[in-house]
């Protein structure tokens, strides 16, 4: 142990400092949590009791040494930067870059548009918060205890009751909706949201959802399809092709996925439809009568119907973008081609 760190110390005596690159080496292979010293200081439980204190001692020395000599090398080289030389580096004589002006992100856009197109016919906007509880999150929107989407494999809960925890839809918005007004209601929902999923062509664990909800007397299936039938077409053409599919949410009864033509391979199939021609947008339904008894809401006077959609979705298919991380990456040579879209 004794040759060891004597060994160490010649090392460290005999490094040399002269660059920023060397310094920051030798942080590493001394100074840092998995460097020589603290590998000496993790062996010193092999040392005999009756020398460890002693052993303890020199390796104290030895690391206040090494910092010394890092800090040292590191006063020198900021010193060094600060001559002449280093103050006249830049030409203030040059023209000054002027200012650029940025785009607007094509989610901004497409989010935008989405909202021209509901208010169109009657939607208003509603927003919630992304910090949610688990009643307006799940238990209002009749989630039984034991769904898996109360995992921690899609779920980011932030407490250790699990009431706290990231929305993992803007549906939290639909339940205060409710709460705080009486029919009839008819709003989107459009916001960020969270769920634990792998990253890839077509997933990301934060993405932008929009949803709606209309509720009054009367309320019917035919109400929501011709509502999606219009968005769609209003959306993404008029020769778009959509179709339902049933399908099954614990808050709304029936229920039915959204597919519309995949605008990028034009029915061919592609990796963003799975080569199927079809690409899922949204999922909708029927409010399920027991989350309107939950918003304090009487299911026999009031229907009403939901759907959401993921905005990366919509925005890939309208600008034919293959990858959803272009969406998060900043790179400016993807931004800037929504330059002039409006």
């Amino acid at each position: 142990m004794v040759e060891n760190i004597q060994r160490v110390a010649q090392e460290i005596e005999a490094a040399q400092l002269g660059s920023a690159a060397e310094l920051e080496q030798f942080r590493i292979a001394y100074i840092g949590r998995k460097g020589a010293i603290a590998a000496l200081f993790d062996d010193l439980k092999s040392v005999a009791p009756e020398q460890r204190r002693q052993v303890g001692q020199e390796l104290n020395q030895l690391k206040n040494r090494a910092q010394a000599r890092f800090d040292e090398a590191q006063e020198q080289l900021a010193n060094a930067g600060t001559g002449s030389e280093a103050e006249n580096a830049f030409d203030f004589t040059l023209p000054p870059i002027p200012n650029t002006l940025g785009t607007r992100h094509p989610l901004s856009l497409v989010r935008a548009e989405i909202v021209r197109i509901f208010e169109r016919i009657g939607f208003n906007v509603a927003d919630g918060p992304e910090i949610e509880d688990d009643w307006h999150n799940f238990t209002a929107l009749n989630f039984p205890e034991n769904h898996p989407a109360r995992e921690m494999q899609d779920t980011f809960f932030l407490s250790e009751d699990r009431d706290k925890l990231l929305r993992t839809h803007t549906s939290n918005v639909q339940v205060r909706l409710m709460e705080n007004n009486q029919p009839p209601l008819r709003s989107i929902m459009p916001g960020r949201v969270y769920r634990n999923e792998a990253i890839s062509a077509r997933a990301h664990m934060v993405f932008q959802q929009v949803e709606g909800l209309y509720v009054n007397k009367g309320v019917s299936f035919k109400d929501l399809k011709e509502t999606l039938y219009y968005f769609a077409k209003e959306m993404f053409g008029q020769e778009t092709k959509i179709r339902f599919r049933p399908s099954f949410f614990p808050f709304t009864e029936p229920s039915a996925e959204i597919d519309i033509s995949c605008l990028i391979c034009k029915g061919e199939g592609c990796n963003i439809c799975k080569q199927s021609g079809w690409v899922e947008i949204g999922g909708a339904g029927m409010v399920d009568p027991n989350v309107l008894s939950n918003c304090g809401i009487d299911p026999e006077v009031y229907s009403g119907f939901a759907f959401g959609m993921g905005i990366e979705r919509i925005t890939m298919l309208r600008y034919q973008i293959r990858d959803l991380r272009l969406f998060t990456e900043n790179d400016v040579r993807f931004l800037r081609q929504f330059k002039g879209v409006i």
